[in-house]
């Protein structure tokens, strides 16, 4: 994982987020980092490829559209 300051990571945030509070996400090479831009001085969540595929397939399959 990159270092505390992330400063070699490139953030992604979703287009529709206008609160500013979403979700980003950046690739530090095997893995996916996901944070919340409310808090981007936290810790990220790190995921490995295969775990940030299913949860993708999840979100599109409407897996946590009651959540």
């Amino acid at each position: 994982m990159a270092d505390e300051s992330d400063s070699e990571l490139i953030w992604h945030g979703g287009p529709r987020c206008e609160s500013g509070a979403c979700v980003e996400v950046a690739v530090d090479g095997d893995t996916v980092l996901v944070r919340s831009s409310m808090h981007p001085e936290a810790t990220p969540m790190a995921l490995s490829h295969d775990e940030w595929n299913v949860f993708i397939a999840g979100v599109k399959g409407g897996a946590f559209d009651l959540v």
